[in-house]
């Protein structure tokens, strides 16, 4: 009966997610400074990683559009917050990429000061993805991250990336690596996600976790049909 139960409950949350990503998404602004910052609203939910670690692909994945986020293979290129709302339930950002040396001081300084503060005082910031490239593992600015996040109070998840360049013995090793350490780190939460934009391994369970952090679906919002493509 417990094992039924566990089972209708992920569905459930894996339907949640289906729902809330067959709903329209729209760009709504970027920023590039504090001051721009649109007013609190929906819960939020930032990406936040290295440069370079897949933020766009994945998040493209998510809603399901290839063109949604603008996808380089120059690290750096993205230098805003980025902000998408998904039905006015839920805003995610898409945020600067970090730990890319070769940008230019002076802009490296601005971004990386406009994504702190961001993290330390946004108001409804419900969680945020920290993106892992899977290869790679954590690295020294991931954990600069983490210590911000624990002193913000900010709840966070580590979605590991690109899990398809890693064969499944190696996966695994690394998930085993990365809940030792988190068991250890205040405010993550304990349990990995081993994500694949390419694949799509692993995009139906993120869309669950970031359904669980939406607002309620209004009661004069028809839900999609179950055949909808999401």
């Amino acid at each position: 009966m417990a094992v039924d139960a566990a089972a209708e409950a992920e569905a459930r949350a894996l339907e949640a997610g289906r729902l809330l990503f067959a709903r329209p998404v729209r760009f709504l602004l970027g920023v590039a400074r504090l001051d721009q910052l649109p007013p609190a609203g929906p819960p939020e939910v930032a990406l936040a990683g290295r440069s370079n670690v897949g933020k766009s692909s994945l998040l493209n994945a998510l809603v399901g559009r290839s063109g949604l986020a603008r996808t380089s293979n120059t690290p750096g290129r993205t230098r805003e917050l980025n902000f998408f709302d998904l039905s006015g339930r839920l805003v995610l950002v898409d945020m600067p990429g970090y730990g890319y040396a070769e940008a230019p001081k002076a802009v490296v300084e601005a971004w990386t000061r406009l994504v702190f503060t961001y993290l330390r005082g946004r108001p409804g910031l419900a969680l945020v993805c920290l993106l892992v490239d899977a290869r790679h593992g954590l690295k020294p600015s991931d954990r600069e991250t983490m210590r911000l996040l624990a002193r913000a109070a900010v709840p966070y998840r580590v979605v590991l990336t690109k899990c398809d360049l890693l064969r499944p013995a190696a996966l695994e090793a690394r998930l085993a690596e990365l809940r030792a350490e988190l068991a250890r780190a205040p405010g993550a939460l304990p349990e990995p996600l081993a994500t694949s934009a390419r694949t799509r391994a692993g995009i139906d369970r993120l869309r669950a976790e970031l359904a669980a952090r939406a607002a309620p679906v209004p009661a004069s919002s028809p839900a999609p049909e179950p055949g909808e493509p999401a």
